[in-house]
């Protein structure tokens, strides 16, 4: 018997859900090569679908550029300007030699690929490694995590039952025609007040405003990141990134918001939160 696509989004999420909390808990380089994973193949589904503008993104280089940078967020190697200068150079010569087309679509798009998934995924990374390696502090790190995956969830699942259930105003019909205003309001709302009750379950820590503050990143740039995957998309003319995950689409899909919101909260709680 054939399942449907709900059951086996369903399946996938029971299954899912589990390792990514398990992974998120333990931290270090468990975490690290969870989020390495994530940047990397949400990079090769961008490269994917990216040929449909006719641009031949260098993909070997952006999966060494970006594997730097994230690794070089949790275990410091080297200065991290000077890792993307020579970057950004060597990707200049290296495309003399390649002959694929428009040099400029190519630059751009591969730019712009490796700056998206390096610093959003190392964002995520210096969230997870805020605290110090010490047993208490650093488990702090990993209850923010849980915090972040929840609300994103809460926020998401609020949006588009409520969307779907009184959506009349439309968000964003060029990029999101089935998104509207009533669904993401409800979304922001439900993303604040699941941050309040994880102030209470997991990030006791942090000062009720702070929980507040986080609330507000995520439900607002948590759909941004949507709306942004889905600008991209759209322009490609693809539905889904890819369709690695069944029932879920691909990386990017699933993890869209999570990495748009990431560097937002790293910066609000590196000033404000610790």
């Amino acid at each position: 018997m054939k399942l449907s696509n709900t059951a086996v989004r369903i399946i996938v999420s029971v299954v899912a859900i589990p390792l990514i909390l398990l992974v998120s808990y333990l931290g270090k380089w468990y975490f690290t090569t969870f989020i390495l994973g994530i940047s990397l193949i949400a990079f090769y589904e961008f490269s994917s679908f990216a040929k449909a503008k006719n641009s031949f993104v260098n993909l070997p280089f952006g999966l060494f550029g970006i594997a730097l940078i994230v690794l070089n967020q949790f275990k410091p190697f080297a200065d991290f300007r000077v890792l993307l200068i020579l970057w950004f150079l060597f990707l200049l010569i290296y495309e003399l030699f390649r002959n694929k087309d428009s040099a400029i679509l190519n630059l751009g798009l591969t730019s712009f690929g490796f700056l998206y998934f390096a610093l959003m995924g190392s964002s995520l990374i210096a969230i997870r490694e805020i605290y110090p390696d010490t047993d208490q502090l650093y488990n702090q790190g990993a209850f923010l995590i849980f915090s972040m995956l929840g609300t994103i969830w809460i926020c998401d699942s609020a949006a588009f039952f409520f969307g779907t259930a009184l959506g009349k105003h439309k968000l964003f019909p060029r990029v999101s025609p089935k998104k509207s205003w009533e669904g993401a309001i409800f979304g922001f709302v439900f993303a604040i007040i699941s941050m309040i009750l994880f102030q209470k379950i997991f990030v006791g820590f942090l000062s009720l405003n702070i929980a507040i503050g986080i609330g507000v990143i995520v439900g607002i740039f948590g759909q941004i990141g949507d709306l942004v995957e889905s600008l991209l998309k759209r322009d490609a003319g693809v539905k889904d990134s890819s369709n690695l995950i069944p029932g879920h689409g691909g990386i990017f899909d699933r993890f869209d918001s999570l990495l748009f919101s990431a560097p937002f909260v790293y910066y609000y709680l590196f000033y404000f939160g610790r």
